[in-house]
């Protein structure tokens, strides 16, 4: 998606270095997002998701590179940045011994909105949102997916161009996550907004985003449509379940098939040649060397195989059920676990989340 030819994208990024002492938590990262566009910026934890947006926002200033979020620089500009942006990070702070109607007419007072305004805003977005019932409640009592519900309005309240959103489902059931999924095809369907949204759920990126990039160890490994992205990967991906001890022998009979990728741990998995026509082949291949098969199942390309291949392990976020599971390495796609990346956090917060109230008044 696209705005208008002459116009500058409302987050352009070039060269974005952060550095905490001796470790540079995001490695030159070059973004542009579209006007109206539903941006996913996909990793696992510690891979710079949060730093970037973060540096974006004017929460942390940039050791190198630049960045212009609306037409402002995020450094010169700050204030001006956070008064058009609305921001719903993942650690926000929601005051929970004030109810939902209170924290925004007061989002609305630190925009300096009037208060007949506010307080319609304020009543607008508890009904889009579907806190309306729940508005006078203390906030303290909300379930984790109302809390985030109440956070996205509280990023809205100032009708913000550019809508940040740093892994909002994190933790949310899935009919919580679907919920807030609608939400955020709504505004950028019917307001237009363009939106940033991090994540390390891959069916979250490839539900939203019209383009996706993949940040890896501080660095952008991939750019582009879901479906671009997927369609690089080719060969669909066999994953087999077969008895411990057997591995070694499945491997062996195995790889004339297609070539081995990065499986979680106890899992084979192949990029198979020919496809579903060449299962019966794999069964014939694994009967024949005494192997067992106790699982098989064959999966069309998706994110978490063109993050293997980027980056020869597994996406947290991309197993069963909400994503735990282990990482398989490069090497060997039988690989069991690969320590989590710890992202430091430095201690230069540049402003106000969900826009600056000193730029609103």
């Amino acid at each position: 998606m696209g705005g208008d030819g002459g116009a500058e994208a409302p987050i352009v990024a070039e060269g974005l270095v952060r550095e905490f002492g001796d470790v540079r938590a995001v490695e030159h990262v070059d973004l542009s997002v579209a006007e109206g566009e539903i941006f996913g910026f996909l990793g696992p934890n510690g891979a710079g998701k949060s730093t970037t947006v973060r540096m974006l926002t004017t929460l942390l200033r940039p050791t190198g590179g630049t960045a212009r979020v609306a037409g402002h620089d995020v450094v010169r500009d700050a204030p001006a940045v956070r008064a058009a942006i609305g921001v719903a990070l993942q650690d926000a702070a929601i005051d929970p011994l004030m109810t939902g109607r209170e924290l925004l007419r007061l989002q609305a007072v630190l925009h300096g909105i009037g208060r007949r305004e506010g307080q319609a805003r304020a009543e607008r977005l508890l009904e889009r949102v579907g806190l309306t019932e729940a508005a006078d409640r203390l906030v303290g009592r909300y379930s984790g997916g109302m809390r985030r519900r109440l956070d996205l309005a509280l990023a809205l309240m100032h009708e913000p161009r550019v809508l940040f959103l740093d892994e909002p489902t994190t933790g949310l059931d899935p009919s919580s996550r679907s919920n807030l999924w609608d939400e955020v095809r709504r505004l950028n369907t019917e307001a237009g907004t363009t939106v940033f949204l991090t994540t390390q759920y891959l069916e979250e990126a490839d539900e939203l985003a019209h383009r996706v990039a993949i940040i890896d160890h501080g660095r952008i490994v991939r750019e582009g449509t879901p479906g671009s992205l997927k369609g690089e990967v080719g060969d669909p991906t066999l994953v087999i379940e077969v008895p411990a001890g057997d591995e070694d022998v499945a491997l062996s009979a195995l790889a004339p098939l297609g070539e081995f990728r990065p499986a979680r741990s106890g899992r084979i998995a192949l990029g198979l040649h020919g496809g579903a026509a060449a299962m019966a082949g794999v069964v014939r291949a694994l009967d024949g060397a005494g192997v067992e098969i106790q699982h098989i199942e064959l999966n069309e390309p998706s994110l978490d195989d063109v993050f293997a291949e980027a980056t020869g392990r597994r996406l947290e976020g991309a197993g069963d059920g909400d994503g735990a599971g282990g990482e398989g390495s490069a090497e060997d796609p039988r690989a069991g676990g690969v320590a989590e990346l710890e992202e430091p956090m430095g201690d230069e917060l540049g402003g106000a989340i969900g826009g600056a109230a000193e730029a609103g008044r």
